[in-house]
């Protein structure tokens, strides 16, 4: 090797000093150091658009647990009806107690109400209503179309909210 360098010819010699340095250099920057960056590049926009996810699903959070607590109150907003009483009174309130056949207790601690010729719409917003004014949801629905335009022949397990 030291014969070699020793029959290179001065010019070259200096050329391969500056140049085998700045050419590892380069190698180094193209093979290291230039895909890190891009990759510390990519990694930043991916933890931006998860914080904003993450803040987005706190807000979510912040709501579900406001309507929780809107729930558990409006459960103590019933004056001691229980729910059977509750869904009878809250169903003819809805403009539905000429479709209402039946509210019976069902297994456990849910109510079933059976409809005849129900206006859907009615029905909705029923649900509706014992969802967000009083804690209960609806575990079970099935509906039939009836005969005539918007009306169903429904049946509707309720349950208290958890």
């Amino acid at each position: 090797m030291r014969d070699w360098w020793n029959g290179l010819a001065v010019g070259e010699r200096r050329m391969l000093l500056v140049g085998a340095p700045l050419a590892l250099l380069l190698l180094g920057w193209a093979f290291v150091w230039h895909p890190l960056a891009q990759r510390r590049a990519v990694l930043q926009q991916d933890v931006a658009l998860r914080a904003g996810e993450l803040a987005y699903v706190q807000r979510g959070a912040a709501e579900v647990e406001r309507l929780r607590a809107t729930g558990v109150r409006a459960r103590a907003d019933r004056a001691g009806r229980s729910l059977l009483a509750l869904a009878d009174a809250t169903a003819r309130g809805a403009g539905l107690e000429s479709a209402l056949r039946r509210v019976e207790p069902a297994s456990g601690r849910g109510v079933r109400v059976v409809f005849e010729n129900a206006r859907f719409d009615a029905l909705a917003a029923w649900l509706e209503e014992l969802s967000r004014g009083y804690g209960v949801e609806a575990s079970d629905v099935s509906a039939d179309r009836a005969d005539g335009v918007g009306l169903v022949n429904a049946r509707v397990t309720l349950q208290d909210a958890p």
